[in-house]
Parts: C-alpha cells; structure tokens; sequence
C-alpha cells in the first residue's frame, strides 16, 4: 500500500501550524443592568472557538453582534462573565500580562497623537509593554509596511491608509505571535484596500496569526481560511471558507428566453424555478456538488413545451450570499 510520509521539516511546519493559539470556552458576557431590577443584555452566549496558529480567521457579523465584545474579552479590555480563554498557552484573567503581551490590537477607530512622529509612536508602543528599545525591530516593522520614508512625518500629515498602517505599525511594535484587526479596511478606498490585504497575508507568512473583523464580505473571501459567523452573541457557525463554498454555495443557471412568460408552466413547477418580472428571465437553483445536476432534465423539459431560451449562463453564490442567508436563519 502506498503511504505518503511527510519530509521532518513540512511535517513540522504543519503540526506547528494546525495547533490552537487561542481557546475559548464557554464564554459568555452578560452586561450589568442600567436600572434596578433590570435583566442586563447578553452580549455574548457560551462562545468556544479555537484559532489555529498561523491561520486568517475572519469574523463575520451585523452590527450589534458581538463582535467588539468577542475581541475585547480576549485583548484583555472586558471582563467576561463566565468562561476562559487562553491565549498562546496563557490565561487572560490569571496570566494577564503574559497572554497580553503576545497579542497585538488594531482598533477600528485612528486613535494616535496627531502630532507625534511616525517613529516615535511606534517605539512609544513597544515601551508599553515593557520591551527594552528595539531600533532594528520598529525599522523592520515600518518598512514591511511602506512607512519607512514616512518615518519622520507627524501622524496629522498622513492620509486615512497610511494612519491605518501606523495603528498596525503599533499593534505589531512589541512582536506578538497574534494580531485582532478590527475593520482593518474601514474609510479605506479600494486601490488601497487591496493593499492592505497583501500587507496582511505577508503578516500571515511570517508566522503571525490574524484574526479580522470586516464589513466587506469580499474582504473575507478574499483573505481568510476560516470564517466565523456571530448573531446576537452567538457563533453559529466557523467553517474552512472553502468547505463553506462548496457546502452552502448554491449554483444559478440564467436563461434568458425568446419569448415573454406571464408564468411558470404548470408542468415546471416541481422544479426550483424563478421567473423574472419582465417575464424574459428564467432562473433554475441548483446544487453544483449533486450528480445529476438537475440542468439536462430542465432542457430537455423546455424544448417539450415550446419554451426557447436565445442565452444562459451559471454562477455561484457568493460569501455575501450565504452570510446574508444565515444570519436571516438565526
């Protein structure tokens, strides 16, 4: 029997990278009354989850979801009501410091020294968390994210990307193995979006794990190897992003007719069919991992009853397809 035996150094690297950095379990987050005798709201509801070191895990939700709180209670800024976490092998509540020092936040909001220098902030950064100075490490930093010729620059002078990438210029000034971007591209244009992306996955390969809350869904099916979805403080779902494609991601074909239809023969209706409300479009859902798929049967049922299509095309649901459809589930 043939066995396939991986070389010491790949079998290393991928024991090295399917090992949990973060575990979270039975989380939840229950938010003290503003009133007497008030019940409280419950932000989050029994969260566990596993990051996998050196993975991009996206995030995904409505506003309101969780999301904030989730990444909050593991940087270490709120405090859970019930569960743990362990962060790189430490405790957040019991080894505070430790946990804390491994992980790197980049806010949603700009929040800087308007007038302080590039430099400046960033070692100012790395001396918060008690790390002795580091010329050869910031200078690193900020040219892997094109702010070395910006370096002297204060921070009022720089446009919307280039403040985005001195908060991760920050985040990453005291050289953790874990970093939470919160709308990383917010208020960001898309030339520049896109770059962030590429800053991200050369982050990613340098052995950082990133975990990413986003708005753009494009943003996280571009991007992420898992995808986790929160509603109303509960995960209802974290998926390999390509397993989710293939088990959720419904395939569309698109005829575009000869002839107006005013309605769905009766003969057709079995099937799962939508007619347009013009009447000149004819669309048939279907699995694209079932075999048959179904689209012969509907030809040849056309061609029986007269029906002629002049086009017709297939796609895919997108992630923003399926993440719309769960949410309205749960």
């Amino acid at each position: 029997m043939f066995k396939c035996v991986m070389a010491p150094r790949a079998r290393l690297a991928y024991l090295v990278r399917m090992s949990a950095i973060i575990s979270i379990s039975n989380l939840s987050k229950t938010y003290k009354p503003n009133k007497p005798g008030g019940t409280g709201f419950q932000a989050l509801k029994t969260i566990n989850l596993e990051i996998t070191k050196g993975e991009i895990f996206a995030l995904l939700g409505p506003n309101g979801a969780g999301k904030t709180t989730l990444i909050g209670i593991v940087c270490g800024i709120v405090s859970p009501s019930e569960g743990t976490v362990i962060a790189d092998g430490f405790d957040i509540i019991k080894d505070y410091r430790s946990a804390r020092e491994r992980i790197g936040l980049v806010p949603q909001e700009l929040t800087t020294d308007a007038f302080e220098t590039v430099w400046n902030t960033v070692s100012f950064s790395r001396g918060l968390f008690g790390k002795s100075k580091n010329p050869a490490h910031v200078e690193k930093v900020l040219k892997d994210l094109s702010l070395w010729d910006k370096k002297d620059n204060q921070i009022r002078t720089l446009s919307g990307g280039m403040k985005r990438r001195v908060m991760i210029a920050k985040a990453l000034s005291h050289e953790p193995d874990i970093l939470f971007l919160d709308e990383p591209t917010a208020g960001v244009d898309v030339a520049l979006r896109k770059d962030m992306w590429n800053v991200v996955r050369a982050l990613r390969d340098s052995g950082v794990t990133i975990i990413l809350t986003t708005h753009y869904i494009e943003e996280a099916q571009e991007m992420a190897d898992r995808i986790g979805v929160i509603n109303k403080g509960e995960l209802i779902l974290v998926e390999d992003k390509n397993t989710l494609m293939q088990k959720l991601g419904k395939k569309q074909l698109t005829l575009e007719l000869q002839d107006t239809l005013d309605a769905i023969p009766d003969d057709l209706k079995d099937l799962s069919l939508n007619l347009s409300q013009n009447g000149q479009t004819l669309t048939y859902e279907f699995d694209g991992n079932a075999e048959p798929s179904g689209i012969a049967n509907l030809l040849r049922r056309l061609g029986d009853l007269g029906i002629a299509y002049k086009d017709l095309h297939t796609s895919q649901s997108s992630l923003e397809d399926i993440f719309v459809s769960l949410v309205k589930a749960a």
